[in-house]
């Protein structure tokens, strides 16, 4: 009787373990939120061989982020493609239209992050990078970030309140089915994103 019962209380206590161990997994990811004023995302394109650029505002995100394991951080960002700007009225409505980024139909752009490559001194800076999916116009297509996570400039170094995050990288429009205007429009646009996030418990 009392041989049997170690063994069961060893098991017991092992699936307990277990249960618990994802839970404490989560615990170590801290959500943030995003600063949507100090927030920024760009783009750059080529009409007729001059760069021109626009603007897409986020309309939503979710952002965990383990400081004692940056590689274990995700990322979920959503752009709002109906209000993209351009500096050139013509170009942006050309941009929203079927062609391109479609807004009628796609009314969002989605970003998730799969992996994150730190850098070789094992920080979001000096070549660290963040790999993912991106879904424009229904189509999702792997894509891969230039990363940077800072602190913000004056605060103590365990101060994680508040970080600067930049992005930056560049994809094939055609990729992703938004062929419009080939013959004016370069293939390849640059994003650059600038974002500010404040931890929320």
């Amino acid at each position: 009787m009392g041989r049997s019962r170690m063994p069961r209380r060893r098991l017991l206590a092992g699936l307990g373990a277990a249960l618990l161990a994802p839970q404490a997994l989560l615990a170590a990811l801290l959500p943030y939120r995003l600063i949507h004023e100090a927030t920024d995302v760009r783009f750059t394109f080529l009409l007729r061989g001059q760069p021109q650029h626009g603007r897409i505002p986020v309309s939503a995100a979710r952002i965990l982020i383990d400081p004692q394991n940056l590689s274990r951080s995700h990322a979920g960002i959503s752009l709002d493609a109906r209000r993209a700007r351009t500096g050139l009225i013509f170009a942006t409505e050309a941009l929203k239209g079927p062609g391109i980024l479609h807004t009628e139909r796609f009314p969002q752009i989605h970003f998730r992050s799969t992996r994150i490559r730190l850098g070789p001194d094992g920080r979001l800076s000096g070549g660290a990078a963040v790999e993912g999916d991106l879904t424009l116009r229904g189509t999702t297509r792997p894509i891969t970030l230039q990363a940077a996570l800072y602190r913000r400039p004056g605060s103590a170094p365990d101060d994680l309140g508040e970080l600067d995050v930049h992005l930056g990288g560049q994809l094939s429009r055609a990729a992703f089915g938004a062929t419009g205007y080939s013959d004016l429009v370069a293939d390849r646009i640059s994003l650059a994103i600038r974002a500010r996030i404040r931890h929320s418990s």
